[in-house]
């Protein structure tokens, strides 16, 4: 169906220990022995091919299994000893491979789906190896090359070969070829310009970061060459390595220049210093924010005294650690990666330190980390089902106990969900004002104070304080409760207070005023200043999750991590976590992270931003290029040894900050 790729049954994955008899469970999709329809029909089969469900699966005959996996219909007699009469028995079986892959392309529901691919592989087509198109369309070359070897080259190869082509065709061909080639080249260019020389014009479009795909949105807008348009573009630099930067600066100054306006919202800080007009909103973030506290061009703006302006001008740094750790001596060695674009890659990660996973953009840091190891990891710590990305073979799982990944998904997808319950705090703050005199003798629990279920909450709302407009043919919209004004509770509940306040008071409450009120309450205490030493001290309890940026709902999940008891043997993966973080918010996270590497934790870190490069104890630069040109070792080591190496791009920029 145009995809290139096809799910096919696997028989390993259906018989995974052929030393179990089906009625032992051999049967993976069916599970253990039960009275049902299948169950008949399998005795039925095994009175027909002389064979008992009790015994081993090697041991049942093969065309008997071939019936077992994809069906079969016939009748036959057998004479029965007890009657001494012939019965007739009719087999009429769908197949055990047969009822997967049908439910795998119409089962309405996203779960049984998910059940039937358990059981499959996700194999290159066979009819068109993966092209995508029936063999007549791939019988048109230009070049010797048809349509879907041109999509399967990276943007640069088919910059090259577009370059010369007008040059090698004649007459009729020319004349029509002449301004379609035109409009290909300028089109690859803008790709180009915005530093995605490394993807492939088939690379399927939910691969791509969220950075991918506004550059290419940004591309697409280039392109269009319109005039008087104001562009806005939030953080336009996520994902981007320094190099590329530089490029991508360019682009959106040749949009100003052909007369639109740019408005960006960045804390790149070649950004800001290449911008027209800065504005700088503060003094601090949540309540404490707000007010533009200076404008005007980058120079005016280092006069003022502004976090931003200090940090521009190096009035405040983050410094680079005096000492690096030497670790615990132990190390992961992951050997022979090749997913996607890895070389057959072998690669040590230290434990008890920070390390940096740095390289250009689509060098193939995610497939190594994200996807080669955390599956790796996942699995064998927590029985996770993803499947990793080849590798030959992993040592060292047994230095670690545990593996986390804090990424920047939502903490919640409903306006029920926030800070308070993701961290579990709010379930010691419930339990607290069940201990009141005054819910003591109302006999109200901690259920009472709960949004979640029926009793306590506001039911015209259902303890959500808003309540949703759906609109036709437009997103839904939330307006505040009429009856209970937003306060998720009902009056009752309301009159329960700790030191004078209820508990939609406690809710609204910013991080740093809960802090200080529950001071006296050690498990809730120790839960808030968590969340307060990651720097979220501004936003409030009962803030709904759904209007937490990135940044902050992977600090939630960070400051979750922080106040576990933790054993100083596990391994934490970061997934670029400065994005949306302004310089003073990355000085934070730091110190948070370190803490994590100081009690002997190792802390893995993907990375473009140099201030968190400068400070990690050891760096795995993947590289050289993005692409097929990366998925290279390239250099390793702390960050003043790769530093000196001379192939790295990674190297140059450090080299900047190490001064």
């Amino acid at each position: 169906k145009g995809l290139g790729h096809v799910y096919e049954v696997n028989e390993k994955k259906i018989f995974p220990n052929k030393k179990l008899s089906i009625k032992g469970g051999g049967i993976a999709p069916l599970g253990d022995y039960k009275k049902s329809w299948a169950f008949k029909q399998i005795e039925t089969i095994a009175e027909r091919y002389s064979f008992k469900i009790t015994d081993p699966i090697d041991t049942i005959p093969a065309e008997a299994i071939e019936i077992l996996l994809n069906g079969g219909k016939e009748s036959f007699y057998i004479d029965s000893k007890t009657l001494g009469v012939k019965r007739t028995y009719k087999i009429d079986y769908e197949g055990i491979s047969n009822f997967i892959k049908n439910q795998f392309e119409e089962a309405a529901s996203t779960s049984i789906k998910r059940w039937a691919k358990e059981y499959m592989d996700k194999i290159t087509c066979p009819t068109c190896t993966g092209f995508r198109l029936k063999k007549e369309s791939l019988y048109f070359k230009i070049e010797e090359k048809n349509i879907a070897e041109l999509a399967n080259f990276d943007i640069v190869e088919l910059a090259s070969f577009f370059k010369g082509l007008d040059k090698k065709l004649s007459g009729n061909q020319l004349k029509i070829a002449e301004e379609i080639i035109k409009e290909i080249t300028t089109r690859i260019q803008f790709l180009l310009d915005v530093g995605l020389d490394y993807l492939s014009l088939n690379r399927s479009s939910k691969s791509l970061s969220g950075g991918e795909a506004q550059r290419i949105r940004l591309a697409t807008q280039i392109g269009s060459q319109l005039v008087g348009v104001l562009y806005i573009l939030d953080e336009p630099s996520i994902g981007l390595h320094q190099r590329d930067n530089e490029r991508l600066i360019k682009s959106l100054e040749s949009l100003r220049d052909i007369g639109n306006s740019v408005i960006v919202v960045e804390h790149d800080r070649d950004m800001i210093e290449r911008a027209d007009h800065v504005i700088d909103i503060g003094p601090k973030a949540g309540k404490n924010g707000g007010e533009i506290i200076s404008q005007g061009t980058p120079e005016e703006l280092k006069h003022v005294h502004t976090l931003t302006a200090d940090y521009m001008t190096g009035v405040k740094e983050i410094e680079v650690p005096k000492k690096r750790r030497e670790g615990n001596g132990n190390e992961i060695v992951l050997s022979g990666c090749t997913g996607n674009n890895l070389k057959n890659i072998t690669v040590k990660f230290p434990l008890g330190k920070m390390i940096g996973v740095t390289g250009v953009s689509g060098s193939g840091k995610s497939t190594l980390i994200n996807e080669t190891l955390y599956p790796i990891m996942n699995a064998h710590y927590f029985n996770g089902v993803k499947k990793p990305m080849p590798y030959k073979k992993i040592t060292g799982l047994e230095h670690i106990d545990k593996v986390i990944d804090i990424n920047q998904s939502p903490i919640g997808r409903t306006p029920r969900s926030n800070p308070a319950t993701y961290t579990g705090v709010f379930s010691e703050i419930r339990s607290l004002f069940a201990k009141t005199t005054e819910a003591s003798i109302r006999g109200y629990k901690p259920g009472r104070f709960s949004f979640n279920v029926k009793g306590g909450r506001c039911e015209t709302c259902q303890g959500g304080g808003l309540r949703v407009i759906e609109m036709n043919f437009l997103p839904d919209v939330y307006v505040e409760c009429e009856t209970c004004n937003g306060k998720r509770f009902n009056r009752e509940t309301l009159e329960i207070r700790y030191k004078g306040k209820s508990i939609s008071d406690v809710l609204e409450m910013t991080i740093n005023e809960a802090v200080s009120f529950f001071e006296l309450i050690p498990k809730i205490h120790r839960k808030l200043k968590t969340i307060q030493d990651v720097g979220l001290g501004y936003i409030s309890l009962g803030q709904q999750s759904t209007t937490l940026s990135g940044g902050e709902a992977q600090r939630i999940k960070l400051a979750t991590e922080l106040s576990k008891r933790d054993t100083g043997n596990t391994f934490y993966i970061l997934d670029e976590p400065t994005t949306g973080l302004h310089f003073e918010d990355i000085r934070v996270l730091m110190e948070v992270l370190n803490k994590l590497a100081n009690k002997g934790n190792t802390v893995l870190v993907i990375e473009h931003n140099m201030d968190v490069i400068k400070m990690v104890d050891h760096i795995i630069d993947i590289g050289y290029e993005g692409g097929r040109s990366g998925g290279q070792l390239v250099a390793k080591g702390t960050p003043e040894q790769v530093a000196k190496n001379k192939k790295s791009y990674t190297a140059k920029f450090l080299k900047r900050e190490l001064k």
